[in-house]
């Protein structure tokens, strides 16, 4: 075993997974020997073996803000959990664990706590989600992703960072993109992207506008699973996936524009990679809020724009996508300039000052 060891957990969804996968390459160079904890029914089990990370699978639980019969039982579950992480953390001794939220991560963060092992964990949301609130007081450094998150935070020991995005997704070749695609140089391309949840009304008053759409732009439409619609399948400049992934650092650098829900790995992910953006968050019928809370931030800071899906219709999409075209040249200044778009490399130099 190497003299530098770091546990990694976060899960659930694939957004507390990625930035840790997003990391694993400079921590490799740094010297760390890389462990992952988490759930064996999340995305983060299959993430993490396919990036090479050995992972340990630990119980947990969730606790909802609506009955369930599993409230009665999933506190159980993360004691379990507690138990297993700690036997865990015993056997490999990490030098630190690096949180990046989900209700896995509770149990590990308190058994490193426990175990006296240091613990940062990373806020990718404006506003922080339980899980990640229930181990603030436990972690030795916070990272966060906005400005904003800073004024709810213990001072002195958190840090702006941003959010760490994939470097691969940043080494996208554009005419690869366009060929896989079907696109061409004569129209821009827009990227519409739902999301996992609720892209049921986004992907409607897409359709529904398409003809004007499609006499602007290509669209390549990220629907979400079971959301293709096999009667556009044959639209010129239309492209319709449930997920692209192999492709996607292609597909991104062919894009000129995106609509997008307000996830933050996405919007970093736009941000770093200079798109500007429309984005329309999930309301809060479909969500605590973050999503808001997050495109607003952006807003602010000039680097997109924002549409609330209660105000979504074609019209209303159609002006919006005048209004980004006409402000293309201001949000990308703004993105040049922001210091907000290094996750990766703020994010080591935390880890490296913790683990002195």
């Amino acid at each position: 075993m190497s003299s530098k060891t770091l546990v990694l957990t976060g899960g659930g969804t694939a957004g507390h997974v990625m930035p840790n996968l997003a990391l694993a390459p400079g921590l490799r160079q740094q010297g760390w020997e890389l462990h992952y904890l988490g759930s064996e029914q999340g995305p983060e089990k299959n993430l993490a073996e396919q990036a090479g990370i050995p992972f340990h699978s630990i119980a947990t639980g969730k606790l909802r803000r609506y009955f369930s019969w599993k409230n009665f039982t999933d506190p159980f579950r993360v004691l379990q959990g507690a138990a297993q992480a700690w036997s865990l953390l015993g056997q490999l001794k990490p030098d630190l664990v690096f949180s990046k939220g989900g209700f896995v991560t509770v149990p590990v963060v308190y058994a490193a706590f426990l175990r006296r092992i240091p613990v940062i964990l990373h806020e990718s949301d404006l506003s922080p989600g339980l899980a990640n609130r229930l181990c603030l007081p436990l972690c030795k450094r916070i990272c966060t992703s906005f400005p904003e998150t800073l004024d709810h935070l213990p001072r002195g020991k958190s840090a702006l960072t941003g959010t760490p995005v994939r470097e691969e997704l940043l080494r996208g070749n554009r005419d690869a993109g366009l060929q896989f695609l079907g696109f061409s140089n004569i129209k821009p391309v827009l990227l519409i992207m739902g999301g996992s949840q609720g892209a049921r009304t986004l992907n409607q008053n897409v359709r529904n506008a398409l003809p004007r759409l499609l006499e602007r732009f290509q669209v390549a439409h990220l629907c979400g699973p079971r959301q293709v619609d096999a009667l556009l399948e044959t639209t010129p400049g239309y492209r319709q996936f449930e997920f692209v992934r192999g492709e996607l650092s292609d597909v991104l650098a062919a894009t000129d524009y995106a609509v997008s829900r307000a996830g933050a790995n996405s919007l970093f992910e736009l941000l770093a990679l200079r798109k500007p953006s429309l984005l329309i968050p999930l309301p809060m019928a479909a969500s605590r809020g973050d999503q808001i809370l997050n495109a607003r931030s952006f807003e602010k800071r000039g680097f997109s724009k924002v549409l609330l899906q209660e105000n979504l219709t074609p019209d209303s999409l159609m002006l919006a996508l005048d209004n980004l075209e006409r402000d293309t040249e201001t949000l990308r200044r703004a993105m040049d300039t922001s210091y907000l778009a290094h996750g990766i490399e703020k994010v080591l130099e935390v880890i490296e000052g913790v683990a002195l």
